[in-house]
């Protein structure tokens, strides 16, 4: 009798043991390095999350403004492997190439390619799970007269075969915003839709972002 008391008890403890949270970091630029500030897209997750009761993720935010492909690669094992979360959110390519045109400093294609899977493949080593997202905009414009269309789609079509390739799970913000703008921009702006400069995101585009990223991140 006294036996079965005793396991009784253990079990009951175990029924009350708390649930280990899901670590997730979300890696990028400066558009991730907002979305910890007021009304970003992170924010709004955890708002969401707090708001349906749900409490097992454990969100974090590691952007840092003109972060490119390459400055993920070199901080990664600080920002993320040291921290070994069950899941990374890549949200990178913007820069890469935006500055190729305004400063001179962007990332050709083929070394695009060669240092995102190069960050893929570390964080497989670590069975560390990843998501990839293609970038937004560069101008919100719906007739592909935004100045750098053609090399963002070239740049955006290089993650989704990378996506394929490894398969992992993509959450094409790319294609997205798009169909959002040519549903809701009608007098073709180039920004004030979902951003508020033609690549930073609006309020709107925090919550369409939020939206998109917890239908893949709740799969896990």
């Amino acid at each position: 009798m006294k036996n079965i008391l005793i396991l009784f008890c253990v079990l009951l403890l175990m029924s009350g043991t708390v649930q280990k949270k899901k670590s997730v970091i979300f890696f990028g630029d400066s558009i991730t390095e907002l979305a910890v500030k007021p009304a970003g897209f992170i924010v709004k997750i955890d708002s969401m999350l707090k708001k349906n009761n749900i409490n097992n993720y454990d969100l974090t935010g590691t952007g840092f403004s003109g972060n490119k492909i390459y400055d993920l690669y070199l901080r990664l094992e600080d920002d993320v492997l040291k921290k070994n979360p069950d899941l990374v959110v890549i949200f990178i390519g913007v820069n890469d190439v935006w500055h190729k045109r305004t400063l001179g400093t962007g990332t050709d294609a083929d070394k695009f390619e060669r240092f995102y899977t190069a960050v893929l493949k570390k964080l497989a080593d670590k069975n560390i799970k990843a998501i990839l997202c293609t970038p937004a905009v560069i101008g919100e414009k719906t007739d592909l007269t935004n100045e750098q269309d053609g090399d963002l789609n070239k740049y955006t079509n290089i993650i989704r075969g990378l996506s394929v390739k490894n398969n992992l799970p993509l959450i094409d913000l790319r294609k997205i915003f798009r169909e959002y703008n040519l549903r809701i921009n009608t007098e073709n702006k180039d920004r004030g839709i979902l951003t508020r400069d033609g690549v930073h995101l609006n309020d709107k585009g925090n919550q369409l972002v939020a939206d998109e990223m917890w239908k893949v991140i709740s799969k896990f």
